[in-house]
């Protein structure tokens, strides 16, 4: 959306497309010529939460009353995908509105760029979102979970409160917001060594938090966003808001964490282990987050904490949602909620993220903005986590879409809807790598780790159990043809082979574990021996 004058808002809210109904129309016209100034904007981000998790939108098991106001209140994007589906770079997408190519963060490690690129991020990509609002007149604040690298670097928010995952000094523990805030006003909290719950060996055992609810990360993270959008000012805000979970460990606090009983949880959907393995990443990754033996009942749990970690975070966004109705300008308030990734959750004979199934990079993303856009009205088209940098920007009269696409625009019949989406995960030229092509009903994913190739018709198959990639080939070569062109570009050079994508013969990683204790007080590991920690212990 480009700075518009009444007259185009008055026409854009007719809408092209036939989105807004003649009843509304009146009272939506009053609401926009009365609320003309640059809207606030508010960005909700968890991490980890599936995009099959909110009641509104056709979970009947979850409870999420806040998530369905946001439902209500506008716009839900069905069909949006992650564009690298794993925490760092997922997250840089978003902040930079660019595709992994361009940020050179395909995994969760720093940045490689190659040498025609510039070497840092803002060199290759622009300034950040929250650099861009600031620049456009815009108070901005960010709070929770960003994991930048560096962990606490310089994103353009005058307000910028951490809450961090884990602490690898004593100093980054001092200077997180959170840590710092459970040392100084809940000291009798402090002596916990995973203040979101454990990992490493636990990351998915079922636990309740260590933390009262009203002291737990996300409550703090509510608190915060809740005093940060009633402040005065003369500015409008933008505000990005990330909670932490539902990532693991599943530890929701009292009483959430007795929320769900887990014989009413479904199984994990499960196909062949041929094709649920064909991306060497699953079992991988199943190992080094000690999940590889997790059976039925025991993902019936972890899905029950998960559920409840989620209705948690929705009763926090809940607080947040009555604390800009108050302020009197939400009409004119640009909301958006999504996630950067989502979760195995056993589908697959898989735990965690970083595959091209649905449970994995499919996430959700609600847009409202009630002065402008239709209320509780579904859309289908393809969409891109990158495509929030277009609505933030958009909404604040200066449209920069980077490398997204103006989803708000399609919705006025404006610019075309996307036909195909390419998402990209694994550093270039590694056996890791593989490229995902979203097109109509169709999913193609290319794994370099062998040439292997998978197809599925998410309109037959929305499990994706059966990969027809033999049967349909030239649905096959049509979606490579896709992939093979959207990597024809100098950072994608060393993922080609000639005239076609680089096979690699398959090889298997060998087995890890992750170890993720806590550095700052000094824990690397466990210890070979019980006495070499009990003998300098003292209760």
């Amino acid at each position: 959306m480009k700075d518009i004058d009444r007259r185009s808002a008055l026409k854009l809210m007719a809408g092209a497309s036939g989105l807004f109904s003649p009843s509304k129309f009146s009272l939506q016209a009053q609401s926009v010529r009365k609320s003309l100034d640059k809207p606030n904007v508010l960005f909700f981000m968890v991490d980890q939460q599936r995009f099959d998790t909110i009641a509104a939108l056709g979970n009947r098991t979850i409870y999420t009353p806040h998530l369905d106001r946001l439902v209500d209140r506008g716009l839900a994007f069905t069909n949006t995908y992650s564009p690298c589906p794993v925490c760092v770079p997922a997250r840089y997408c978003i902040r930079t509105g660019c595709k992994p190519p361009t940020t050179s963060i395909f995994c969760n490690e720093r940045a490689h760029p190659t040498p025609n690129q510039a070497p840092t991020m803002t060199g290759r990509c622009g300034p950040y979102l929250a650099q861009t609002m600031k620049n456009m007149g815009y108070r901005t604040f960010g709070i929770g979970k960003f994991h930048t690298i560096p962990w606490d670097e310089e994103l353009g928010y005058d307000v910028h409160l951490h809450s961090e995952e884990l602490y690898s000094t004593p100093d980054q523990r001092k200077r997180d917001s959170y840590a710092s805030w459970i040392a100084t006003q809940h000291p009798e909290f402090n002596f916990i060594e995973g203040l979101m719950g454990e990992r490493t060996e636990m990351y998915y055992m079922p636990q309740m938090s260590p933390m009262p609810a009203a002291v737990t990360v996300e409550g703090w993270v509510a608190t915060q966003a809740v005093d940060q959008i009633g402040r005065q000012d003369n500015r409008p805000y933008f505000g990005f808001v990330s909670f932490i979970g539902p990532h693991p460990p599943f530890a929701p606090p009292i009483p959430f964490n007795r929320l769900y009983d887990p014989d009413r949880m479904p199984n994990p959907v499960v196909g062949d282990p041929e094709n649920d393995f064909m991306d060497e990443q699953i079992p991988f990754m199943n190992y080094e987050v000690w999940a590889n033996d997790i059976g039925k009942s025991h993902a019936r749990v972890l899905k029950a904490r998960y559920y409840g970690e989620i209705t948690y975070i929705d009763s926090c966004i809940g607080r947040i949602l009555d604390a800009v109705e108050r302020r009197g300008d939400a009409e004119n308030t640009v909301i958006c909620f999504f996630a950067d990734h989502g979760d195995h959750l056993g589908d697959h004979h898989g735990w965690q993220k970083e595959s091209f199934f649905e449970a994995s990079c499919h996430v959700p993303l609600l847009v409202s903005w009630p002065a402008r856009l239709p209320a509780a009205h579904r859309r289908n088209d393809l969409a891109c986590l990158t495509d929030l940098f277009g609505i933030a920007t958009g909404a604040a009269g200066h449209q920069e879409l980077r490398q997204g696409n103006d989803i708000l625009g399609v919705t006025a019949g404006t610019p075309q809807e996307r036909q195909d989406l390419v998402c990209f995960y694994g550093d270039p030229g590694s056996r890791q790598f593989k490229v995902m092509v979203r097109f109509e009903q169709w999913k193609y994913i290319f794994m370099a780790n062998g040439g292997r190739e998978q197809l599925f018709h998410l309109q037959d198959d929305p499990n994706e159990l059966t990969n027809v990639a033999q049967i349909r080939s030239e649905v096959k070569q049509q979606l490579y043809n896709k992939a093979l062109a959207a990597c024809q570009m100098p950072e994608l050079g060393a993922v080609l082979d000639g005239n076609g994508l680089r096979k690699l013969s398959f090889q298997a990683r060998p087995l890890r574990r992750i170890y993720q204790f806590d550095r700052s007080r000094g824990i690397t590991g466990f210890p070979n021996k019980p006495e070499d920690v009990l003998k300098h212990w003292h209760s």
